[in-house]
């Protein structure tokens, strides 16, 4: 059996989905669903059972799942980095991944779970190292923390056990996350809604729209997991990037212009797009101020010595197809 936690959210409900485009439908999907429009995540999915998170918990302390476990994906946590609740913050991503971390390894079963790109901070070096990590947020802290105990785990000795420092994820099956949705599907929306998108001005040094980030599409995440699934000889922490960062204007020019391909209009550069009133910059907002990732990059050294050597989608590739999947959902609710 396959457990996916947080698997009515945005990477786990693409997890099991491509679970399910392997054949396999052996699945429990553990979530929370207070908030109910995830469920939309798992509508044209096949999965054994679901659990509320809360008696999944009970059940994992007490030994008493009733089956056998392969594989846990733990993507369930709270992502809002706005979040200033520490003590929910550290019960929900900390202490619960070391419930599950324990349970797997006493059942011999792999333990393959979110970490996150927010561990780096502010910094300009995104390595797998202790030196280049230092959270700018509590949320961060809970990544960190975490990504910490497992180092000590002494990973060569121990059932498998995979962190995955995603960066900049876009995709599919995101539509609930509300505000904590990526760019390209907020620029997706502001731009079929006012024909215009607005990005952040300029901050740390960089011109309006200019800040970059690691952006990659769930796609890749999806090849990424499926990789140390099939390798289960193979631990470790590692970033999951495409090892280029691109701007914010890349992703919103390639938004629009993608849309405008799908009206039958000709491409337009930045230049003609902000000229024309279609890419808006507005002030950068006060509470993000110190807190704010203005350049992400992944290191993927350590990824492709573990053996993974696919190509990444660039920005271009990967939000193309990412939009034309949305204006195809919504032509089927027209």
């Amino acid at each position: 059996m396959f457990v996916v936690t947080g698997g009515a959210g945005f990477i786990g409900s693409n997890i099991v989905k491509t679970l399910n485009d392997r054949g396999h439908k052996d699945i429990v999907v553990v979530d929370n669903l207070e908030n109910p429009d995830k469920f939309l995540n798992l509508v044209d999915c096949e999965i054994a059972d679901y659990v509320d998170k809360r008696e999944f918990i009970k059940d994992i302390t007490n030994d008493s799942l009733g089956y056998d476990v392969a594989a846990i994906f733990h993507e369930g946590a709270c992502s809002d980095t706005m979040e200033k609740n520490g003590q929910y913050m550290m019960s929900n991503n900390y202490d619960y991944s070391k419930t599950l971390l324990h349970y797997c390894q006493n059942n011999n079963a792999s333990f393959l779970y979110a970490s996150s790109a927010s561990v780096y901070g502010g910094g300009s070096v995104f390595k797998e190292e202790r030196e280049h990590e230092s959270p700018l947020n509590v949320y961060g802290y809970s990544k960190f923390l975490f990504d910490q105990y497992v180092r000590q785990a002494k990973l060569d000795k121990t059932p498998q056990v995979v962190g995955f420092r995603y960066f900049n994820v876009y995709g599919v099956r995101e539509q609930h996350k509300g505000r904590m949705a990526s760019v390209a599907f907020h620029f997706y929306n502001q731009y079929k809604q006012n024909g215009k998108i607005k990005l952040f001005e300029g901050t740390d040094g960089y011109d309006n729209g200019c800040q970059l980030r690691d952006f990659i599409s769930v796609e890749d995440v999806m090849k990424v997991n499926m990789y140390f699934l099939d390798n289960p000889d193979v631990s470790g922490i590692y970033n999951v990037g495409t090892g280029r960062s691109q701007p914010f204007n890349d992703m919103a020019v390639a938004t629009v212009n993608t849309l405008r391909k799908h009206n039958n209009e000709t491409p337009l550069d930045l230049g003609a797009l902000v000229s024309k009133g279609v890419i808006e910059y507005i002030d950068f907002p006060e509470a993000l101020q110190g807190k704010y990732q203005s350049f992400t990059q992944a290191d993927i050294n350590l990824l492709v010595k573990a053996g993974y050597t696919d190509s990444f989608y660039t920005v271009e590739q990967g939000v193309e197809r990412y939009i034309n999947t949305l204006l195809a959902q919504d032509a089927t609710k027209q």
